[in-house]
């Protein structure tokens, strides 16, 4: 059996970690991670492992998927066969090359021929790699963007080969330590053809047969000292293709070697189960997304609700949860979220037939209300729950009431004893933490509490239960047992602790439904539970319940959370180079606990722990990423403050691209911000950039494009806008047949057609819904023009064999 967990990639670079799950052959991880790609990337890659405490973590397999083939497997759930993985198939990256035929004569008469060939590139897990042969001549200047190895900058050499049927002329840079982006400026000599063939009368022309079996070979390697080299990547170029030309210019991928007589049975390595959704939409200017921007803002208004189109979307979306994100990121921005909300939760209550299954389907509303409490409700759970979760995580107090699942030497009593200790604490914390909750999140359940009190006015229980199905089922319980996902602990926690949080997580949810239902029994189907519950069983906490469920749901006006306390945006594990204090160096860098909220960032040795340095969030002038070959590591920014700059090393590019993201946004309307920036470090008494010599030079670049001041912290309204709109093309089909749907229900005043064409509709006023398609329908036609237009220009001027379109190379 095996400890296994899985990781995403972008390449070789990883992005993401599930939880281990304990010995298993088959685990289930049921994990979803859902990010921005902030880089260009060859290889979407799952690599599985098999935990080691020991020793290192043994990669069982991987799957790779080309960035062009996501579209053929988004949106579906699909088992693919874990590959092996060894360093010959761990290749991505680009070379650019420029081949070149001239003729020489040497000093005696002879003809010789030389080929020059030059390469600029990028190899890349993106890698820049710039070499230069000349025909007896091979220069090699640079490479840039390496990937790293075990997490460290590589000490990566290249070699060059002229290789033909009887020939493979080989040589070697030297070693480059410990960086990403090597400068070689070497030149090696080659003969191309043999100068006895040619003599000074001859004509410059090269033997069709030579031409034919050569080609051109370049190998890059990273240095292994005491161990085996590893290989990066290589190219192969056929000399002919310089048969109709004197010169061939372009880029070239970076392709993986054969592993010659090594076989790998793929099945014994098993299979893992994927569903990924991969989407790229290109964001215009704001004044295009204006007609469609209107429209979906109108939604709450209109009358139904199901012929407005933010709702006509959510119908005809193969996935509801592709149209809830943008919707309700666009809705909430504009205030225009509990009308739409509420309007969509009121036609779910027509359909609703028993006051104990209230809000628990998973219709438009129910997921728009969980979205909008995953954005708005963040820093209410981190004030209300991450003390006590810390306090779980960080103890190792067993509470196991399972008789089964006891393990040897354990006491069920005090383990009951630990259990109810963490649930009656956490369960205070929830219901004296009303003044704390979002005002948008009580708007919404003052609504939900009325509608539903009118739908079934002989339950005096329903207005309970009708805001409780959200706020602690959907809400407190989602948090308590997987508090990672809402960014209340850095990492999984451990297989005994999501056991302690799963057993507090039902406990929770039960009290909150049994208070607000004032059940006489529990729901539990487990025995030890049921009996476990009988602890709770008392007047006390119902009433507790219901005075909580009466403040979050009133009608009285308070301050949002975030006036009178600064908001946590973000949290996380990052290196940061110390101030001065020491030399430049490996030791310079220190991993340390960063900590952004409205007021200021951070840092700390460690989580919990006071701060070692704040900087308030009105002294930031500039965020900006820093160039690698400031201190030879990837994914590095920089925190431009009234002091010295802060520079800081994230553990990915999403990361890094996360917090310069956070905050820009966050610093986007403070005073004294600067137009320009220096784009790499001083150091040795000097910008690396500019080589200013003064450390108060101004900067060298113009600083990246500032936020609108109007928009909030994380959400960009041009974006969800154009994500809509893709919504809405691709899902055109759909949109048709519920144009037909309503022609033949105002036409004919009932189905004429088959019921499946469109039984699944929501059409409660065919006309209205008619005239709303039409308008989508006219607006997507007129944003189709400019994002052709786009497309082609896009597509003409990447040609291939370009950077964005590099041609796929020979292969062993």
């Amino acid at each position: 059996m095996r400890d296994c967990f899985c990781t995403i990639n972008l390449d070789q670079e990883e992005v993401y970690r599930t939880q281990v799950v304990e010995k298993s052959l088959s685990p289930f991880f049921s994990e979803e991670f859902y990010f921005e790609i902030p880089r260009t990337f060859q290889y979407l890659s799952f690599y599985v492992y098999d935990k080691n405490v020991l020793q290192r973590d043994l990669r069982i397999g991987k799957v790779a998927i080309k960035k062009e083939d996501l579209c053929n497997h988004s949106g579906k759930e699909t088992w693919f066969s874990l590959q092996p993985v060894d360093s010959n198939s761990e290749v991505q990256g680009k070379v650019h090359l420029e081949l070149k035929l001239n003729e020489l004569i040497t000093e005696n008469g002879t003809v010789c021929q030389q080929l020059v060939v030059q390469s600029h590139g990028s190899f890349d897990i993106l890698s820049n790699h710039k070499m230069y042969l000349v025909g007896y001549l091979v220069g090699i200047k640079a490479c840039h963007g390496l990937p790293l190895i075990n997490g460290q900058s590589c000490d990566p050499y290249a070699t060059v080969s002229l290789v033909g049927p009887s020939r493979n002329d080989q040589k070697k840079t030297k070693v480059k330590k410990k960086t990403s982006n090597p400068q070689f400026n070497e030149i090696f000599y080659f003969e191309v053809t043999r100068s006895s063939s040619y003599t000074r009368k001859s004509q410059f022309q090269v033997e069709e047969e030579d031409i034919e079996k050569l080609e051109i070979r370049i190998d890059l390697w990273n240095n292994g000292n005491l161990v085996q080299d590893v290989f990066l990547g290589e190219i192969k170029v056929p000399v002919n293709v310089l048969r109709n030309d004197s010169s061939h210019q372009a880029w070239y991928l970076l392709q993986p070697r054969d592993n010659g007589n090594k076989s790998s049975k793929t099945d014994d390595l098993g299979s893992l189960r994927l569903n990924i959704c991969y989407t790229e939409d290109y964001v215009l200017p704001s004044e295009y997304y204006g007609p469609l921007k209107t429209l979906l803002l109108k939604s709450p208004d209109v009358q139904p609700i199901s012929a407005s189109a933010a709702y006509i979307l959510g119908e005809i979306c193969r996935d509801k949860n592709d149209a809830v994100l943008p919707l309700v990121r666009l809705l909430l921005h504009h205030d225009r979220l509990v009308p739409f909300a509420t309007a969509v939760a009121e036609l779910d209550l027509k359909d609703t037939q028993d006051a104990n299954t209230i809000f628990r389907g998973n219709s438009l509303a129910t997921r728009c209300l969980d979205e909008m409490m995953k954005i708005v409700g963040g820093h209410y759970l981190k004030v209300t729950l991450k003390p006590i979760l810390d306090e779980i995580c960080e103890s190792s107090k067993s509470c196991e009431i399972d008789p089964i699942k006891l393990k040897e030497g354990d006491n069920v009593e005090n383990n009951k004893e630990n259990l109810r200790y963490y649930v009656d604490k956490l369960f205070s914390t929830i219901v004296k933490s009303s003044m704390s909750c979002p005002t948008v999140m009580c708007d919404i359940f003052y609504s939900l509490r009325q509608m539903a009190t009118q739908r079934f006015p002989n339950d005096p229980h329903v207005q309970y239960s009708a805001v409780s199905s959200f706020v602690f089922l959907r809400f407190f319980a989602v948090a308590v047992v997987s508090p990672h996902t809402f960014h209340l602990r850095p990492h999984h926690p451990d297989a005994q602790t999501i056991r302690t949080l799963t057993l507090i997580s039902k406990t929770i949810q039960t009290l909150g439904s049994w208070g607000s239902l004032s059940k006489s029994k529990s729901s539990f189907k487990e025995s030890f539970m049921c009996e476990f519950f009988k602890m709770f069983q008392e007047e006390g906490y119902i009433i507790a319940v219901k005075k909580f469920l009466d403040e979050i749901s009133s009608t009285e006006t308070k301050e949002s959370s975030g006036t009178s306390e600064p908001v946590h945006l973000k949290e996380g594990e990052m290196y940061k180079r110390a101030q001065g204090r020491t030399r430049i160096g490996k030791k310079n860098f220190k991993k340390r606990w960063f900590c952004l909220t409205s007021r200021e960032l951070t840092y700390h040795k460690q989580p919990g722990k006071d701060a070692i340095y704040t900087i308030p969030v009105k002294n930031i002038l500039a965020v900006e990423k820093l160039e690698e070959s400031s201190f030879n590591k990837k994914n590095m920014f920089q925190v431009i403050h009234t002091e010295k700059p802060l520079y800081v090393q994230a553990n990915n590019c999403v990361e890094a691209n996360e917090w310069i993201d956070v905050l820009c946004r966050v610093s986007r309307c403070n005073q004294n911000r600067l137009s320009s920036y220096h784009p790499s470090a001083y150091l040795n008494g000097s910008w690396l950039c500019c080589q200013e010599t003064s450390e108060n030079a101004h900067g060298c670049k113009p600083c990246t494009a500032g936020v609108p001041a109007d928009i909030q912290i994380d959400i960009d309204e041009d974006r969800e806008t154009e994500r809509i709109y893709s919504l809405f093309t691709l899902s055109l089909p759909k949109l048709q047949k519920m144009e037909e749907a309503c022609g033949t229900i105002a036409v004919y005043q009932g189905p004429q057609k088959e019921p499946d064409d469109y039984s699944n509709f929501v059409i409660e006023d065919s006309v209205t819904t008619f005239k709303t398609i039409q308008q989508v329908k006219s607006i997507i036609e007129k944003l189709d023009e400019p994002h052709e237009k786009y497309r082609k220009k896009r597509s003409s001027s990447a040609k291939y064999g370009s950077k964005e379109n590099p041609i796929v190379g020979k292969t062993s």
